[in-house]
């Protein structure tokens, strides 16, 4: 049997266009019918098209991104999926726009796998490298803001200042709660919230 061309396709979500991602495939020379889309997040592998796809591939197959973040976004995930496709199912891998990594032999097929494995690595290390200098610029920014007094959350529901005249007037009945309401310029659910937070203090 004939060694295979598969080409797979991920968009984010529903209403990204997903053409380009194709066009570059068929160029390529693969197949329609061999073309497996999803329009899932890549934070992980759990897929249908993904794994429908993995299903079909057998040792010798070829199977074709056009970018290494359509395969997905988990640099850790993505090395174990490579190893698994290219390992435990014999298949080659090829990225399109990161012609380095072709798993397909050329010249000596042991050393192309060491390369693609090392520069898997390397993103791997970047990309994870970036995810803890963006926690740590996070925390950074959250101290210093404690440190200026900067409050976080929603801000604080602050009363009118003849809160407690019309308070008092409609607790006692005197008045509706729509006409405090209009009376003290809230709205509906701000006012009851208020109301709330009186009561409980006065418990």
């Amino acid at each position: 049997m004939d060694n295979r061309q598969f080409g797979y396709v991920r968009v984010s979500s529903k209403d990204q266009n997903e053409a380009r991602q194709i066009s570059a495939l068929l160029d390529f020379g693969i197949s329609e019918r061999d073309i497996y889309i999803d329009k899932q997040s890549g934070k992980d592998f759990n897929r249908t098209q993904y794994q429908v796809l993995l299903n079909n591939i057998r040792t010798g197959d070829l199977v074709v991104f056009l970018s290494l973040d359509r395969m997905g976004r988990n640099y850790t995930e993505i090395q174990g999926q490579w190893k698994y496709i290219t390992t435990t199912l014999g298949a080659d891998i090829k990225i399109l726009d990161m012609p380095l990594l072709d798993t397909r032999e050329e010249g000596n097929n042991l050393d192309r796998r060491f390369m693609c494995d090392l520069i898997l690595q390397i993103l791997a290390y970047v990309a994870e490298k970036e995810r803890a200098n963006i926690r740590s610029r996070q925390a950074q920014g959250i101290a210093s803001a404690k440190a200026n007094n900067v409050k976080f959350g929603r801000p604080e529901i602050v009363r009118p200042d003849n809160w407690d005249e019309i308070y008092g007037l409609w607790i006692s009945g005197q008045i509706t709660a729509t006409s405090a309401m209009k009376q003290l310029g809230l709205k509906r659910s701000t006012f009851y919230k208020l109301a709330k937070e009186v009561n409980q203090n006065e418990r």
